[in-house]
């Protein structure tokens, strides 16, 4: 915290970095304190403190100003050090400030033997950068550094630097060759948009898996409100410019109130980590005021950073796979959101269309490969039938809405999203024998009911394709959770309605922070129930597609659920259409080992995505042993 006491760190003491040394955990951070004037300017000038603690959480010890500006490249501040450990002695990475504009933004280090006074300062890089941190030990016999190039000429980049010698570091003659080569120094950390930013924030910490390091991924930087978040990577050990791991999504976001409020509200900003036995803590400023700590567990950290590697679901080249026909009125608008089941040899798909009034309808078209449509009838398989699912704002939406299906014995079971246009949408159920299906026999589809409660918004529903414990069971969105209910029969007698209790919430961090709900029905395999799901962010509203696995004899227990998305909107037919930057599944289907994931682009048009069911579950399976071994 600062201390209003101190003239230099008495309004802000925040970016902190650890290191040990001589039995202690020392801590630098950057402090800020009341106003100066430098070359006739009231300015704020940072500089960096430090101070000892005996566990690497507790710093309550005397603290002192360590660096200071005193040479003309750094005259208006030394800011953010980031410290590493190196061959006998500490190297101090700052941002040295020589003028509040991009130019005058550059990185500098102190060198110190054991932080009771600084040897020698030195400006390192004569280009725009910041964030730049040492690795604790030579790598190929080079001596190693990441950075962050062109903080204030956008795009940033995070760069890997190799020195043969010491005072390589701060010659001027390598860094004019280096920077004409940038691409061939880049890690290749992508960003979502080009309104984002990113920032090297720990120095990297070697494990047997590679180099971790946590890092700034700023959302809509370039285009407030900005967004902070806390990402990890991990780095190849021989050559760190190849990621090996990583996730793509925040670990932390601002939430706690000293996160939320202070100098600059709603900032987490990683500046250091440390292993300390079992876990990693992570050193981070709040809200550039005050320093804060997180603790990981490094074994599950480190897990969870290997499994988003080659885990997403791969797009098929022919997508979109199902688009509006328009001389075909009720699907001239828009065909989207599919349910699917694999059976007699064929991918069976029934897809939401639309057409120009905005009454929803279902669809069919089948594929033999499980991406080629080799049959698409010119008339909808299900149409409104209930009042309840009857237009009464005239223009306005209704209809049947996102079909998912299952199949129990004989009979092919279907939940679908009833609505109006005027009350909220309710979960509908029908059914249809599976020989009538086959033949596309539509009128066979029994009298739809509604089983979700009145005046709720209840949709993306789906049946267990099995009893479980002698119940049929049942997923559904209610509000913003998946919930999951227990039935004795399916008849939905004497008012009968799903309700259940909540199986899964929103998570802040992983970005399906607004609202969750299932997408196709789950899937049997020897591991569990695989789930898949979509998630929707608060910052972005952006839908994107995760996986759950749930306990096979007890589905209410969660065995592991997976942080990055398998799925999110990338190509045009996701982002642009009806409703930009959505990928809806609503079914999905095995075809001899491979898992199709069908969806929808953009609410306009059917796509289909794919991997090895065998990859995606063991890998789901591996996570879930690791965190309880953890």
């Amino acid at each position: 915290m600062p201390d209003p006491s101190s003239p230099w760190q008495s309004e802000a003491t925040f970016n902190p970095c650890a290191v040990e040394y001589g039995g202690k955990t020392h801590l630098l951070f950057r402090a800020a304190g009341a106003k100066r004037i430098v070359d006739g300017r009231e300015v704020e000038v940072s500089t960096i403190g430090h101070t000892a603690g005996p566990n690497g959480a507790d710093f309550r010890g005397p603290r002192e100003e360590l660096v200071a500006p005193d040479a003309p490249w750094e005259r208006f501040g030394c800011e953010d050090p980031r410290v590493t450990e190196f061959e006998g002695k500490f190297y101090i990475f700052y941002t040295a400030v020589s003028e509040f504009s991009a130019d005058g933004i550059k990185v500098a280090v102190a060198i110190t033997e054991d932080f009771g006074s600084v040897d020698e300062k030195h400006l390192v890089t004569p280009f725009n950068a910041k964030a730049m941190a040492l690795f604790p030990e030579r790598i190929g016999g080079k001596i190693a550094a990441i950075l962050t190039v062109n903080t204030d000429h956008p795009p940033s980049r995070v760069c890997i630097a190799l020195f043969d010698e010491i005072e390589d570091i701060w010659s001027r003659e390598y860094w004019d060759d280096w920077y004409a080569h940038l691409d061939d120094h880049a890690i290749g950390i992508e960003r979502n948009d080009n309104k984002d930013h990113i920032e090297v924030g720990s120095a990297p910490i070697k494990t047997k898996d590679g180099w971790l390091f946590f890092y700034s991924y700023i959302f809509n930087y370039f285009s407030p409100p900005p967004t902070f978040g806390i990402q990890a990577a991990l780095l190849d050990l021989k050559d760190p410019r190849k990621i090996v791991g990583e996730v793509k999504r925040p670990l932390l976001v601002p939430q706690e109130e000293y996160e939320c409020y202070g100098r600059v509200p709603r900032i987490v900003f990683p500046s250091g980590a440390l292993a300390k036995g079992p876990n990693i803590h992570l050193y981070y400023g709040a809200a550039d005021t005050t320093s804060c700590m997180a603790t990981f567990n490094k074994k599950s950290l480190i897990a969870q950073l290997k499994f988003t590697v080659d885990r997403e679901l791969k797009r098929a080249e022919g997508n979109p796979i199902i688009e509006p026909i328009a001389s075909h009125a009720w699907e001239a608008k828009a065909t989207f959101n599919p349910a699917a089941i694999y059976e007699g040899g064929k991918v069976h798909i029934l897809y939401r269309a639309m057409g120009e009034d905005n009454t929803s309808v279902i669809g069919y078209a089948s594929s033999r490969d499980g991406v080629t449509i080799d049959e698409r009838l010119p008339r909808p398989a299900y149409v409104p039938r209930a009042d309840f699912e009857a237009k009464k704002v005239p223009g306005g939406n209704s209809g049947c809405e996102d079909p998912r299906i299952t199949k129990i014995g004989d009979t092919l079971f279907m939940c679908y999203a009833a609505y109006d246009g005027k009350d909220p949408p309710r979960v509908a159920f029908t059914s249809i024998g599976m020989k009538d299906f086959l033949a596309h026999r539509w009128e066979k589809w029994a009298a739809p009911k509604l089983i979700s409660p009145a005046g709720k918004d209840d949709k993306d529903t789906a049946l267990f394709s099995k009893k479980i414990g002698g119940k049929y069971v049942f997923l559904h969105r209610l509000g913003s959770e998946i919930w999951i209910d227990k039935v004795d029969d399916l008849s939905f007698a004497d008012g009968k309605e799903l309700y259940g209790e909540i199986l899964m919430r929103p998570r802040e961090t992983a970005w399906d922070s607004r609202r969750i709900g299932i997408t196709a029905p789950p899937i049997e395999t020897r591991y569990g129930w695989l789930l898949l799901y979509h998630g929707i962010s608060k910052r972005t509203g952006h839908y994107n597609v995760r996986a759950a696995l749930l306990d096979k004899r007890d589905p209410r227990k969660i065995l592991y659920r997976t942080h990055d998305p398998l799925l999110e909107p990338k190509m045009p037919y996701e982002k642009n259409g009806i409703v930009s930057n959505v990928v809806f599944p609503c079914g999905a289907a095995v075809v001899r080992g491979r898992l199709f994931v069908y969806y929808g682009g953009a609410d306009k048009v059917v796509a289909v995505a794919s991997i090895e069911i065998d990859t995606l579950v063991e890998g789901l399976v591996k996570e879930a042993i690791r965190g309880e071994e953890s």
